[in-house]
């Protein structure tokens, strides 16, 4: 398919990342004039400084109008969104060119149209430099589809869990059948297109039918705390993001404990962010592996939310804590399957 007006990635003016990257880019090109404007370098401070005063205040306020109107920006064509931010941009700028000729009348400069066009210019620039960021990074989408194609599910696991379903065939075949059925779910899911965000409901049947397969290989020493009665089963979130947590959980919390041990998972909304904490016994033994797949999902957490999102680890209490905290999107609940 060829690329068409339609491909112009507009920025989600309502990320938090986003805003912070537009305000910073702003602030490069208002250098970059600073230091062309000047005849030495010593002059760049002042002029960076005065130009400060004329760029920053409409700056914020059309980022505050686009911030206002962002819902209904993400609805609308990429050609329209584009217009209406750069008709807010011009607009932030007279406005404040208005008020500095009221308060300071020999502080204005240059007409009203001037100011209207180097505004209209600014934000074009920016929205060019996002858009080609974006395209930029867009050969890191595969790589992230990889990675959660294979969610870090180590070869043994899917040996250990057939030998488990053998041991069962003959002393409990209904048994045996169910976890073959949670095992093929568990990769015909892997094998999908996971790029796109997954509702909570689907990510928990997933883990617990993760969670039935090990439980035939661990027996009792594998216990299970689950704490949802918060979780909105809507929410969404990157597609086997709550699978490799609990795989991580078993690997280094569980499996080394001859006694085995309890994970706990607590998933609950408040406000307008979704958490998701996991608990496991600290293992009586370093096994290899742990930070970089917890170093995977802050990438997809990255890719996907941008600054919005975070994974922390700390430990207290004898248990070793993963919360990620990501911003609460949620689609109908007869919509969530």
């Amino acid at each position: 398919m060829t690329k068409t007006t339609q491909d112009f990635s507009l920025p989600d003016f309502r990320n938090l990342g986003i805003l912070l990257r537009l305000i910073l880019a702003a602030e490069v090109l208002g250098l970059v004039a600073a230091l062309l404007a000047g005849t030495s370098p010593a002059d760049t401070p002042a002029i960076f400084l005065g130009d400060a005063a004329y760029l920053q205040p409409p700056l914020l306020l059309t980022l505050l109008l686009l911030f206002l109107i962002g819902p209904w920006l993400g609805r609308s064509p990429p050609q329209q969104g584009v217009v209406v931010a750069v008709l807010a941009a011009a607009t932030s700028a007279v406005l404040w060119r208005l008020l500095l000729e009221i308060n300071y009348p020999d502080a204005a400069s240059g007409s009203l149209a001037r100011t209207a066009l180097l505004a209209a210019l600014l934000g074009l620039a920016l929205l060019a430099w996002h858009d080609w960021r974006a395209r930029r990074l867009s050969p890191a989408l595969p790589e992230a589809r990889l990675q959660a194609l294979q969610a870090r599910i180590r070869p043994h696991f899917l040996f250990n869990s057939l030998n488990s379903v053998l041991s069962l065939i003959r002393s409990d075949p209904a048994r045996a059948e169910t976890a073959l059925e949670n095992l093929a779910d568990l990769y015909r899911v892997l094998m999908a297109d996971n790029h796109e965000l997954s509702p909570l409901s689907r990510e928990m049947e997933l883990a617990r039918a993760y969670l039935d397969l090990e439980t035939l290989r661990l027996g009792e020493r594998l216990r299970v705390d689950w704490r949802t009665d918060n979780a909105p089963p809507g929410a969404l979130l990157p597609s086997l993001l709550l699978q490799p947590l609990l795989e991580n959980a078993v690997y280094h919390g569980i499996e080394p404990n001859p006694q085995g041990g309890r994970i706990g998972i607590d998933i609950f909304a408040r406000g307008q962010q979704l958490h998701v904490v996991v608990r496991n016994p600290l293992g009586n033994a370093v096994r290899p592996g742990n930070s970089m797949a917890l170093s995977n999902i802050r990438e997809r957490l990255r890719l996907h939310f941008d600054a919005e999102a975070r994974l922390s680890t700390h430990e207290a209490g004898g248990e070793f804590h993963v919360q990620v905290v990501m911003p609460l999107n949620t689609v109908p609940v007869d919509h969530a399957h």
